[in-house]
């Protein structure tokens, strides 16, 4: 018996050090405890940081500081930390090929199979240059490492940036969003610069500097590349920028939506404004929705732009994101801990 179990002993010890030395980051699982607490009612105070409805209709909402829950039409289930989630603010929800739900934490990713958490915390040790990925891979960003996490189906694998020889005001490669394309092309935004991979290379949106004034300097919030082949780009202080073909312009400065005595900055904004995005998403028919920290939420129907507010009066919520369910209604979390409805020329309670 002594003899079997140092034998098993070696056996786990050998895996263990075969995954490190692939690359694949540490997995923790976790079960989940029957006492998973249930209200009739959304019970979140903080922001609704992402959204995500799964093939099954099930509704997940991820906040800033509590966790995630599941409505599945009847009631909400919370998951946290206590629950095996790696960490309590939750910026993104996928779903995999296999019905597994992932969700993109401050601290790394966890996989929820409908019975236990997987973690995969985030760890910049073993960074890899050769982006040997492709764009139908899991995409997370890594927290505060300068880089992204992506997980090729057998493991999670951390890939860095070049590093700059300058440093900005808001100097790190954070990632603070990522789209993919229609052509297949992953970008990533950076507080400081935005990045594509094309499937075979990792390059840098140079143009994005040309658009400057003096004084001005990128501080991207939010990223979509949609159906059109556009891309647009949400800054927290000079608005936003939008790239087709060669051709980089400000859009909210040849709108006129930034405020002529701007600081052009994160200092506050007043109303009509389009400064400071912090979500942009294309719905069912092609129009561009931006979420303004601000002054609300802006429609770009191809020619005019419509400003909106989500509830009246001074508490008005700011959107943190906005997401198209399976039935194409089109969502917003928001700062106040709910869901609203766009219900055709205002906003109701949706969650």
């Amino acid at each position: 018996m002594l003899y079997l179990l140092v034998l098993l002993n070696l056996s786990v010890s050998c895996a263990q050090s075969t995954a490190n030395k692939e690359g694949s980051a540490v997995v923790e699982t976790s079960s989940i405890a029957n006492s998973t607490a249930q209200t009739d009612t959304l019970k979140f105070t903080s922001d609704i940081r992402s959204i995500m409805q799964d093939k099954n209709g099930n509704y997940w909402l991820g906040s800033h500081q509590e966790g995630v829950c599941m409505f599945d039409g009847n009631s909400y289930k919370y998951f946290t930390t206590k629950e095996g989630l790696i960490d309590q603010q939750v910026r993104s929800i996928q779903e995999d090929k296999n019905g597994n739900i992932w969700f993109g934490t401050a601290n790394g990713v966890s996989m929820y199979d409908g019975v236990k958490f997987t973690n995969y915390p985030n760890d910049a040790s073993n960074p890899q240059s050769d982006w040997d990925v492709i764009a139908d891979d899991l995409w997370f960003n890594a927290g505060v490492n300068e880089g992204v996490n992506v997980f090729d189906g057998m493991r999670m694998n951390y890939f860095s940036f070049p590093k700059k020889a300058s440093v900005e005001p808001f100097s790190a490669h954070q990632v603070t969003g990522i789209s993919k394309s229609v052509d297949g092309k992953v970008w990533i935004a950076t507080y400081d610069d935005l990045f594509c991979f094309d499937g075979n290379t990792l390059f840098m949106l140079d143009s994005l500097q040309v658009t400057l004034q003096n004084g001005d300097y990128v501080h991207i919030r939010s990223i979509l590349a949609d159906s059109r082949g556009r891309l647009w780009i949400g800054n927290n202080g000079i608005g936003v920028m939008l790239h087709h073909g060669n051709t980089t312009i400000n859009f909210s400065d040849e709108n006129g939506l930034i405020h002529a005595n701007s600081g052009r900055n994160g200092d506050h904004s007043p109303a009509g404004t389009l400064e400071h995005v912090f979500a942009i998403k294309e719905d069912a028919v092609g129009n561009i929705w931006f979420a303004d920290r601000d002054a609300g939420v802006w429609r770009f129907d191809g020619e005019n732009m419509t400003n909106y507010l989500i509830a009246e009066g001074a508490s008005n919520p700011m959107a943190w994101c906005i997401y198209t369910d399976n039935k194409g209604n089109l969502l917003f979390g928001a700062t106040d801990g709910h869901v609203y409805k766009f219900s055709g020329d205002s906003f109701t309670e949706f969650f």
